[in-house]
């Protein structure tokens, strides 16, 4: 059995643990948490590393009755939440929402304990929780899915930035650490024979990610751990629970790989300067010294976040909705200081259908920070997916196959020997200096009359619509006419 199958399989037992909890009443969401800290619990208990103080592991109350075990369950995530380090990321702020002491009970002795974890890869243990979190995703009714981007589309950009041993990866609105754990798959597959400093590296320090929500962020820890990466003091553990944006980065990282969150307004608006008042300090005010444009648009200030956050030479892909790439105003502001500070190099187009919220157009920005304030002569190179492209997320899920010729345009390693004798539809370059002559420095850049058709799909898709509409109308004649005859 493959790696992949195992994987599989272990993902429909975890979902079989889930359809009992969702039997108890539970939402998708609830039932993931509640099966992150039994499988904790379990796993620590396994590895008798003694992470868990023995009156709350594992063994202090799997030979209970059920209504002692529901007691002691509760009584022990609140003791552990009360640690510091990975148990406190995990546990904090936990809470037992398994009503039925028999239901927990079921899980922890038949089927939880039933299967010895520390027997299973952590290639294949990290594989499974991250295809649970990705079912978890798929049910838009709870919102899951604003925390997860498709992996097909993460694992194209991470083969575009290409993260190398040694370096840090920083995701700012990291969710449940997808692009995280790309990146440190990518490294350990591009990069077999890693020495102990540069393995032990990327363990406890190459990954770091910032997340709002604790629920998702102890989702995150727990998918990191099960890939075997983890931090061994306060300071290297690998997700922090924070908001990326109240304060300037304390060190700059070498690798940026993000989706923040969608939604345009925030009520909290961040400022490059202090705001002169006779009063009370604003609270709804944010000093960010290191902004270059004052505004309360959430991605325009992840944006100036992340640019803050990259050193000079470092590397960034992040995916923006489209109004980003064209409202004028303040945007068109950040846009330009982008141009100036940074060699935005690379904009792929994203089709709707691809993330929970249903017809948001995205795109992914790529660019690297400029070591000199002298801005790139260079050329902006874009590929539109959009073209002839349809995705669902349940139908017609993103697939890899679909962003292959967009990596090998995009040409790693080797992007100086772009050219314009690559043909395709959906790729074309544009020169700096065109974005900046504009006056709003629009990215939203169109093709001209020159550009290839689009291809024939497209338009036998318009001909049948075409065909509708004309029969649509016939009817409508034909009825008007019957009912205009006099009888």
């Amino acid at each position: 059995m493959t790696t992949h199958d195992t994987a599989a399989s272990l993902v429909r037992r975890l979902w079989h643990y889930c359809n009992v909890l969702r039997d108890d009443g539970l939402s998708y969401p609830d039932y993931v948490e509640q099966l992150t800290y039994l499988l904790f619990l379990k796993m620590a208990d396994e590895q008798k590393a003694g992470s868990v103080p023995v009156e709350f592991g594992w063994q202090s109350f799997i030979d209970l009755e059920p209504a002692e075990m529901h007691r002691h369950y509760a009584d022990v995530l609140a003791a552990l939440g009360d640690h510091g380090g990975t148990l406190g990321l995990i546990f904090r702020n936990a809470k037992n929402k398994i009503r039925d002491p028999a239901k927990l009970r079921l899980l922890v002795v038949d089927l939880i304990g039933q299967t010895q974890w520390s027997g299973v890869s952590a290639d294949v243990k990290g594989d499974a929780y991250e295809g649970l979190l990705e079912k978890n995703a798929r049910d838009t009714k709870s919102g899951a899915g604003q925390y997860f981007t498709p992996r097909p589309l993460i694992d194209a950009i991470v083969k575009c930035v290409e993260p190398s041993p040694g370096e840090v990866i920083c995701d700012p609105a990291c969710g449940t650490a997808g692009f995280l754990l790309a990146a440190h798959d990518y490294i350990r597959s591009q990069h077999v024979k890693l020495s102990a400093a540069k393995r032990e590296h990327l363990r406890t320090r190459a990954l770091r990610g910032v997340e709002l929500v604790p629920e998702v962020a102890r989702l995150a820890t727990m998918n990191l751990l099960l890939h075997g990466v983890s931090g061994d003091t306060d300071d290297q553990l690998p997700i922090t629970v924070a908001d990326s944006l109240m304060a300037p980065p304390a060190e700059q990282v070498d690798v940026v790989l993000t989706n923040p969150p969608f939604g345009v307004k925030s009520s909290i608006t961040y400022s490059s300067r202090e705001r002169r008042s006779s009063g009370a300090t604003d609270d709804l005010t944010i000093v960010r010294p290191d902004f270059w444009i004052e505004t309360s648009n959430k991605q325009l200030n992840f944006l100036q976040h992340i640019v803050s956050l990259l050193k000079p030479g470092g590397r960034a892909a992040v995916v923006l909705p489209d109004n980003v790439l064209f409202e004028a105003g303040g945007a068109a502001a950040i846009r330009r200081r982008l141009m100036e500070s940074c060699d935005l190099h690379t904009i792929l187009r994203l089709p709707t259908g691809l993330f929970y919220a249903q017809g948001v157009k995205c795109n992914v920005l790529f660019f690297d920070k400029l070591g000199t304030k002298t801005p790139s002569d260079g050329q902006c190179w874009i590929y539109d997916l959009r073209l002839d492209n349809r995705f669902t997320l349940k139908a017609r899920p993103i697939q890899a196959v679909d962003l292959e010729e967009f990596v090998e345009l995009y040409l790693p390693s080797r992007r100086a020997a772009r050219s314009t004798s690559m043909a395709s539809p959906r790729w074309r370059a544009f020169t700096h200096q065109e974005i900046l002559s504009s006056k709003t420095c629009r990215f939203d850049l169109q093709w001209d009359d020159g550009m290839p058709a689009p291809p024939a799909a497209s338009v036998s898709h318009l001909d049948k619509i075409a065909a509708q509409i004309s029969a649509d109308l016939e009817r409508a004649l034909g009825h008007i006419a019957r009912v205009a005859t006099p009888r």
